[in-house]
C-alpha cells in the first residue's frame, strides 16, 4: 500500500493540469506546512524565525514545467531578488534552484545565461547556490552544467542521489572539482534499470557515498530525516576524526522540526530547505509520496475544515 501511495503521488506531481489548478487556487490541503509562503516576504519571516533558533537555511523559489524563455527569465529574476534580499537582510541562507526552472528543457544558451547572472549576483552578496538534482533523464546534463560553472564560480554546489546505480561513479568523478555536495536518497520515480528499487539497497548506497565524499575531504551536506543515516554519519565522523566544519545535516521545512533543533543542540550544523512560491504543487506531491505520515497530516487537516 505504501508503494502504491508513493507511485500515485509521484504521478500527480508530474501532472501539468493539476499543477495549473494548484497555481490558481493556492496552497490548500496542508501545503502550508511544507511551503513558507507564496512570496519572498513570507519566506523572510520563516528564515528569520529559523535563524533565531540557530538553524541555517537554503531557500528555493518553486517552479516546474517551464517551457518558454520568458518564464525561465522570470524564474531567474525571482532568484536574483531572493539573493538581494538575503544580502540586504543579512540572513543565514543559501539558494537552491532547479535547472528546468532556468530553461534546461528549452536550450543550453538560456539556462547558462540565467545561471551565470544568478551566480554573479550571488558572489557579490556572498550567497552559496546549490543546483538541485531532478530525474534521471536530466542527471548528466545537470552534472555537466555544474562542472562547467564550477570552473568559473566557487559559490556553487549540486545534489547527488543515492538511489541511482551511477552515483558511486559520479562521486568519484566529481572529486577532482573538490565539490560541495548535498547527498540525498532521491525522490523521483525511476526505472529499476537505473535505480535501486529496494530501500535497503538505497540506504547502503547512501552510507557508501557519505563515507566516500567525507573521506575525500569535500564538504558534505547529509540531507535526510532518517535517524539511522544520521547516527551512521555521527559515528563515521568520530571514527575518522572528521571536523564538524566539513559537513552539515539538512532537512525539509515542516518535517521533524524537533529533531532539527536536537541536532543543533548537539553541536551539529543544521540547514533547513525552505521552498516558497505559487508553483508549490509538484514539490508538495513529492513530500506526500515520501512519507505516509505526511498524507495522514493532510487528511486530518481536511477533515477539520
Amino acid at each position: 500500500m505504501e508503494q502504491l501511495l508513493r507511485n500515485f503521488f509521484l504521478f500527480l506531481s508530474k501532472n501539468k493540469s493539476f499543477t495549473k489548478l494548484a497555481k490558481k487556487y493556492g496552497p490548500r490541503l496542508g501545503a502550508a506546512r511544507f511551503v513558507a509562503g507564496e512570496d519572498i516576504k513570507k519566506a523572510v519571516e520563516v528564515i528569520k524565525d529559523l535563524n533565531s533558533k540557530n538553524l541555517d537555511v537554503t531557500i528555493d523559489y518553486l517552479g516546474e514545467f517551464v517551457d518558454n524563455e520568458r518564464e525561465a527569465n522570470e524564474m531567474a529574476d525571482n532568484c536574483l531578488n531572493a539573493i538581494e534580499v538575503i544580502g540586504k537582510e543579512k540572513l543565514h541562507s543559501q539558494l537552491s534552484l532547479k535547472l528546468t526552472s532556468m530553461g534546461l528543457d528549452i536550450s543550453a544558451a538560456i539556462v547558462m545565461k540565467n545561471m551565470r547572472r544568478i551566480l554573479k549576483s550571488a558572489k557579490t552578496h556572498n550567497v552559496f547556490v546549490t543546483i538541485d538534482m531532478e530525474d534521471f533523464s536530466r542527471c548528466q546534463k545537470t552534472i555537466d552544467i555544474f562542472t562547467e560553472l564550477k570552473s568559473e564560480y566557487d559559490n556553487i554546489g549540486t545534489v547527488i542521489q543515492a538511489y541511482l546505480f551511477r552515483t558511486v561513479k559520479d562521486i568519484a568523478d566529481l572529486n577532482q572539482y573538490n565539490p560541495n555536495l548535498r547527498l540525498v536518497k532521491g525522490a523521483y520515480k525511476e526505472s529499476p534499470q537505473v535505480a535501486f528499487p529496494e530501500k535497503k539497497d538505497v540506504d547502503e548506497n547512501f552510507k557508501k557515498i557519505i563515507k566516500m565524499h567525507l573521506l575525500n575531504g569535500n564538504y558534505t551536506a547529509v540531507a535526510t530525516h532518517d535517524d539511522a543515516i544520521i547516527e551512521y554519519t555521527k559515528q563515521l565522523v568520530i571514527e575518522e576524526n572528521i571536523s564538524k566544519d566539513l559537513f552539515e545535516f539538512q532537512m525539509l521545512y515542516g518535517i521533524r522540526p524537533e529533531r532539527q533543533l536536537e541536532l543543533v543542540n548537539e553541536g551539529y550544523k543544521m540547514r533547513v530547505y525552505v521552498p516558497y512560491g505559487k508553483d508549490w504543487y509538484g514539490y508538495f506531491m513529492r513530500r506526500l509520496a515520501e512519507r505516509p505520515a505526511n498524507v495522514a497530516f493532510v487528511l486530518k487537516g481536511v477533515l477539520k475544515k
